[in-house]
């Protein structure tokens, strides 16, 4: 690919207005440029696309432990208070629900962070 885009780049400098002796080269190495993609687009969807399938339990944990919910706290403990507790659990590997202070009023209140993700990964 770098080649055949270096040459391409060189060959269309090369051209003295519209008689470019060099049009077979820049032929030739674009259509081997576009061969390449569609051979790479094609092996990477046999070997690596196809049967893929998503561990709904591991990316649900993975989300719940996941500091970036705290942002669903910002709104009723604060900025400030948020970004305290996402340090402490961030320093002791903990879930953010097991954390103690300002954010425990909010899963008191119903207001759970793993709740909100939902709504934190759709638009609108």
């Amino acid at each position: 690919m770098f080649g055949n885009h270096t040459a391409i780049t060189v060959a269309g400098s090369q051209g003295h207005f519209e008689l470019n002796v060099y049009k077979p080269v820049l032929a030739y190495c674009m259509m081997h440029s576009i061969q390449l993609l569609a051979d790479v687009s094609r092996s990477f969807t046999e070997n690596c696309v196809e049967g893929i399938r998503a561990d709904e339990k591991r990316i649900r944990e993975l989300m719940e432990r996941s500091l970036m919910l705290v942002t669903a706290l910002a709104p009723r403990i604060g900025y400030d208070n948020a970004a305290k507790v996402a340090k402490t659990a961030s320093r002791s590997w903990n879930y953010l629900e097991r954390r103690g202070g300002s954010a425990w009023l909010c899963f008191r209140d119903g207001i759970r962070p793993a709740g909100a993700a939902g709504k934190m990964t759709r638009p609108g």
